[in-house]
């Protein structure tokens, strides 16, 4: 099968592997319609992660059911189904409490709880930007979708960043009334403007610099907030009459960087702190790392120094961590049937695999217009 192979830093070939097999009685193979490039792919594609080469990338994915092991008695062959992107065994202690993203028997790396497919630390599983795709425990993991081909691009986002930006509107405690800063415009800040909209919020506010994706959260009824025209701090505060925002959303990550291009790790951390109000709460779904190779200082070991003293003092609540897709899929899945959700509005470019090379280089420049990219394996 062809599949998209990381060689080193911005290094990736579209190459000839070995098809995806099912190799336990609890397996599925997908073959895969729709797969996506995301922007934690971005991490490992600049050389930021341990991800070895070789790796099989890609962890958005969704297809078709093409063989199902022994022991695989709900999901048949022929389903139309979303893969999250963890990889989660359905009955150890975590998996039972709902955190799949943490399942404590799939990744064999000591010290690291969850797996994902495709992805640095995250166990041994290729990833989906191949014609096929190895799925384990399938009758847990894979959700299914109605048959056909109908709201392919908004299903699509299913795997990963729209449950990823419900999940940050989740850990933030978003409810009817509040008012929301997102940090972020990117796909999955883009998710959680949409989302923090359909769990009732008032006012949506995203801070980002890019003009298409200040854009593309004006559709999703959100307020831009371009910081390269000012400080975010001060929009946000001027446009709530001084008190701030009740819940804030952090969507970037440790790679936060200034207009200039400078980066700060804590950055967005300390923005959230001062811009959100006492007794506010703030859910971090942006990736932090506990290494990192492509710098040398601090925050290369993980170590972050961020306002936490204004954040004890204010007494605001936050929470941390991976998506549990499995928790909110098949709620949004639902939102889209019904016309409620459009996830798949951000959608910009589909391609074949063929253009995969070219198409991580355009998003990693940040390219103007290039704010989602999906890859089709059969275009």
């Amino acid at each position: 099968m062809k599949a998209v192979v990381y060689q080193g830093p911005r290094s990736l070939a579209v190459e000839e592997v070995p098809d995806a097999k099912v190799q336990g009685p609890l397996d599925a193979v997908i073959r895969i319609t729709t797969t996506n490039i995301c922007g934690s792919d971005l991490h490992m594609y600049e050389g930021r992660t341990a991800v070895e080469e070789g790796k099989v990338l890609g962890h958005e994915n969704m297809g078709v059911v093409e063989e199902v092991g022994p022991g695989v008695t709900r999901i048949r062959v022929g389903d139309r189904v979303s893969v999250p992107f963890n990889i989660a065994c359905g009955t150890c202690r975590n998996c039972t409490g709902g955190w799949t993203s943490f399942c404590l028997r799939v990744n064999p790396i000591d010290g690291m709880d969850g797996a994902a497919y495709g992805y640095a630390n995250m166990g041994p599983y290729d990833g989906g930007q191949a014609e096929l795709l190895r799925v384990p425990y399938a009758d847990f993991n894979l959700l299914e979708l109605p048959p056909g081909t109908e709201h392919e691009n908004d299903f699509t986002m299913l795997s990963d960043i729209f449950p990823t930006g419900y999940h940050g509107t989740e850990l933030a405690e978003v409810g009817p009334g509040d008012s929301v800063a997102v940090f972020g415009a990117g796909p999955v800040g883009l998710m959680a403007a949409h989302s923090a909209v359909l769990r009732g919020a008032s006012r949506v506010f995203v801070v980002d610099k890019e003009a298409d994706r200040l854009a593309l959260a004006e559709r999703y009824d959100a307020i831009a907030v371009d910081f390269s025209r000012g400080d975010p701090v001060e929009q946000i505060m001027e446009a709530t009459d001084g008190v701030g925002v009740d819940r804030g959303v952090e969507c970037v990550g440790w790679q936060a960087h200034d207009p200039s291009g400078q980066e700060h790790p804590e950055l967005v951390l300390d923005n959230l702190v001062k811009v959100v109000r006492t007794a506010g709460s703030i859910g971090v779904v942006g990736v932090y790392v506990p290494e990192d190779p492509g710098v040398d200082d601090p925050s290369s070991a993980g170590r972050i120094g961020w306002d936490y003293g204004t954040f004890f003092t204010k007494g605001q609540r936050m929470g941390t961590g991976q998506a549990p897709v499995k928790r909110y899929n098949r709620q949004l899945r639902d939102l889209i049937i019904t016309g409620q959700a459009k996830p798949g509005l951000i959608t910009s470019h589909e391609v074949g695999l063929d253009q995969a090379v070219d198409a991580y280089d355009r998003f990693d420049k940040r390219e103007e217009g290039w704010t989602k990219v999906l890859l089709k394996p059969d275009s």
